[in-house]
């Protein structure tokens, strides 16, 4: 699947993503068109996904986080899809997971202040449908947020 120059090439995209393919071909020791058909097969396999913008939300304003456990109500056959299709739609949700277990959802939500937070957790998230039991978790502090993988 991937060999050593396929390993090295994502190896150096992931400590800077903005390389282009002619800097990534001159760290790998290749020709800039090798780098970039090796670049556009991983991109056509699936394995490089894309390539993105991390935003600070601290430096935007966004200085709460929650993480909310959501328990749904299983005795609803659509539970899970409804309640998902309604939480897509809440702009302060940064990210959504599933789980197996007692939590069904877990929501993330970012929000101004706690008086921010207070307003979409009583307007946007006790609307969603089908809710049982809900657990929040306030970040204090995000110790470590790796998204690299060991290359």
């Amino acid at each position: 699947m991937l060999d050593d120059l396929d390993r090295r090439i994502l190896r150096h995209w992931q400590a800077e993503p903005a390389l282009s393919p002619a800097e990534l071909a001159g760290l790998c020791g290749i020709t800039p068109g090798k780098a970039a058909r090796r670049i556009t097969r991983m991109q056509e396999e699936g394995i490089v996904e894309g390539v993105a913008s991390v935003i600070d939300w601290a430096a935007m304003g966004y200085t709460v986080e929650v993480s909310l456990r959501i328990t749904l109500d299983k005795t609803v056959p659509r539970a899970f899809d409804d309640f998902i299709e309604a939480a897509r739609d809440v702009q302060e949700v940064t990210e959504i997971q599933t789980f197996l277990g007692r939590v069904d959802v877990r929501l993330n939500i970012i929000a101004r202040d706690m008086a921010h937070y207070q307003d979409i957790y009583r307007r946007r998230v006790l609307t969603l449908p089908h809710i049982a039991d809900i657990e929040a978790l306030m970040q204090v502090a995000r110790i470590k947020a790796e998204e690299a993988l060991p290359l």
